[in-house]
């Protein structure tokens, strides 16, 4: 399959699932979608990592988190500028067949997904900080940050914003460096004990 193919697929896909809607669902994606929505649930989840590891295991994985966020805000950014690929919202084509742009346009470029990357970056480094603390095992708290990153992600598509494949390299992306930066922090925490 070429690049011009994988792109008119990924277009189509796209374009089908931006289609799926109701009078309840876009709310609840625009919700998702929104950043600043997002603070008081990060504040909530970095004073349970103090509860529950006390403050030097919470402070390295707060640092580990806040890293996975830079690392993936950043490599976002630096492929959106390098590789220099439309929204769809800024797509004629996209917009012509019918795309539907829920909130504001922001930038020209949108691979891959920040909000993707940073959703699953978070989700996946806070979750293994969790797994510091052996007395419990916070499959509760898995379950939850995940649906909220899937939630996240598709928000993306939903609004206009990215396309299917900006959102799946994204997840991969955060998910990577989450894992990276997780790892790291456990090791950090193993020489404090």
């Amino acid at each position: 399959m070429t690049w011009q193919e994988l792109h008119e697929l990924d277009q189509q896909i796209t374009l089908y699932l931006n289609s799926l809607h109701s009078g309840v669902t876009d709310p609840i994606m625009i919700f998702f979608s929104n950043i600043p929505v997002w603070i008081p649930m990060y504040i909530l989840v970095a004073v349970f990592l103090f509860i529950r590891l006390g403050w030097k295991k919470a402070l390295i994985a707060v640092i580990s988190i806040t890293l996975t966020f830079v690392f993936c805000d950043q490599l976002a950014n630096l492929f959106k500028n390098g590789i220099g690929r439309l929204r769809p919202c800024h797509d004629e084509f996209m917009v012509g067949e019918g795309l539907r742009i829920l909130e504001g346009k922001g930038g020209m470029f949108g691979f891959f997904s920040g909000h993707a990357s940073n959703a699953f970056g978070f989700a996946t480094s806070s979750s293994m900080a969790f797994r510091n603390d052996s007395r419990l095992r916070y499959r509760g708290y898995s379950a939850w940050i995940f649906f909220w990153a899937v939630m996240v992600s598709l928000s993306r598509i939903f609004v206009g914003k990215h396309y299917v494949g900006d959102v799946m390299v994204g997840i991969i992306a955060g998910t990577l460096i989450g894992l990276a930066c997780g790892f790291a922090a456990r090791l950090a925490v193993r020489k404090i004990k």
